[in-house]
């Protein structure tokens, strides 16, 4: 007479076991995924500020007028937004800092040549930004806020302490969460993101 084999669970011992082994692959995993996800959120934040840089640019050059980002603190995280305008001078009136016919976000620059090419400033928001427990942010030179370009595009060197870098780093308490980063915006108007811990001939290093 054949005895059927009756179907064996798992014994409290068992139980614990596996339970202490998913304990400890979760606390080995879960902060290497953390800063997985901060490097990559942080990696966003330097093609943000690439991608403005580059706007500006190209809009100079796209509308062969005067152009400007501007970097402006964002309440919600401490980042910084940025906003790009641009400027047709006349021979009284200069575009510069001080004086020229910006656009706005509601008007577009005066004096425009081609009146079908309607220009109004553009703005992006840093809010999605991880806040500053996460990533600190800098700007070099030390509170810059703006760069300005000229219609083919070159950084317009006329205008003083204006925007060269915008460096991306863990913060204090996430030291070493990711490596840093670097936006850096060459005289010839090229923003490129970068290692500055790099050294000089490595490909990956940032730009004189």
């Amino acid at each position: 007479m054949m005895h059927r084999r009756q179907a064996r669970g798992f014994t409290l011992v068992e139980a614990a076991v596996v339970v202490a082994i998913m304990g400890i692959v979760l606390a080995v995993a879960l902060p290497s995924m953390s800063n997985w996800l901060l490097g990559r959120k942080a990696f966003a934040a330097a093609v943000f500020y690439q991608d403005g840089f580059t706007l500006a640019r190209n809009t100079a050059i796209a509308h062969n007028s005067h152009s400007r980002l501007v970097l402006a603190e964002n309440a919600a995280n401490g980042k910084m937004d940025w906003r790009v305008d641009i400027c047709f001078p006349t021979t009284a009136i200069p575009c510069n800092a001080d004086t020229g016919s910006w656009s706005t976000a509601a008007a577009d620059a005066a004096d425009d040549p081609d009146p079908a090419q309607v220009f109004r400033s553009i703005g992006r928001s840093a809010e999605a930004m991880p806040g500053a427990g996460d990533l600190a942010l800098g700007v070099v030179p030390s509170g810059a806020t703006e760069v300005y370009f000229t219609p083919l595009g070159w950084v317009d060197t006329n205008v003083g302490s204006r925007v060269s870098r915008v460096s991306l780093a863990p913060s204090l308490t996430r030291a070493n969460a990711f490596a840093p980063l670097a936006v850096v915006l060459t005289l010839a108007g090229i923003a490129s993101i970068c290692d500055p811990a790099a050294p000089a001939h490595d490909v990956r290093g940032c730009p004189p």
